[in-house]
């Protein structure tokens, strides 16, 4: 069977623990714990031996670290993506920080309201589909190998299901993953399957 035959493994995981000075929203700041270091050199232990191809990440400075501890054990390249951020919050960006008016959008997502949209920032749709077009691009790129893609949580709660279509939003809300956890994901030419949500395998 030829590369372009075989699907694509693509492990998707939730940075590590991270630290922020910042009391307001802000998608820049963030640097790894000491346990968030642990958790990434843990996440590196599980994938010795699964010939990780290469290693893809959130350009932001938690996801970075945590791709780039997982890449110096696994002896592969990290490459650094704007498109795998986390959700852009619009006019929230500078104000204090409060989750309700966060969960406010999100809310609405997980609901199946994806046109629901923060002001001056992304709807769910805007998300899920910048998502989509790189993790279909890293897909093509290493058909018949194994990637590893760090990401955050609240963007892959709805990326994933809605890509995968093997489970529901609702129930990623509910199932939602710990740092460095994982899910799994295969793309053939029919798409995108989950084959694994943190530890429940489908």
């Amino acid at each position: 069977m030829s590369d372009l035959q075989c699907p694509a493994t693509v492990v998707v995981a939730r940075h590590a623990k991270a630290a922020f000075v910042e009391s307001w929203f802000s998608d820049e700041g963030g640097s790894l714990t000491p346990a968030g270091r642990r958790q990434a050199a843990g996440l590196a232990e599980t994938l010795v031996g699964r010939r990780v191809a290469a290693v893809y990440t959130s350009d932001v400075s938690r996801a970075v670290q945590t791709a780039e501890i997982v890449a110096a054990r696994l002896g592969v390249a990290v490459t650094a993506c704007k498109s795998l951020r986390e959700v852009d919050i619009g006019s929230l960006h500078g104000q204090d920080f409060d989750v309700d008016r966060l969960e406010a959008v999100c809310r609405q997502w997980y609901a199946g309201a994806l046109d629901a949209a923060f002001e001056g920032g992304e709807s769910g749709a805007d998300v899920i589909e910048r998502h989509r077009r790189q993790l279909d691009e890293i897909a093509d790129l290493h058909r018949g190998e194994t990637v590893l893609v760090v990401g955050h949580q609240t963007a892959l709660g709805i990326v994933v299901p809605t890509l995968a279509r093997d489970v529901d939003p609702a129930w990623a809300r509910e199932n939602e993953l710990s740092n460095t956890e994982c899910v799994e994901l295969e793309r053939d030419a029919d798409g995108w399957v989950l084959r694994r949500w943190g530890t429940t395998v489908s």
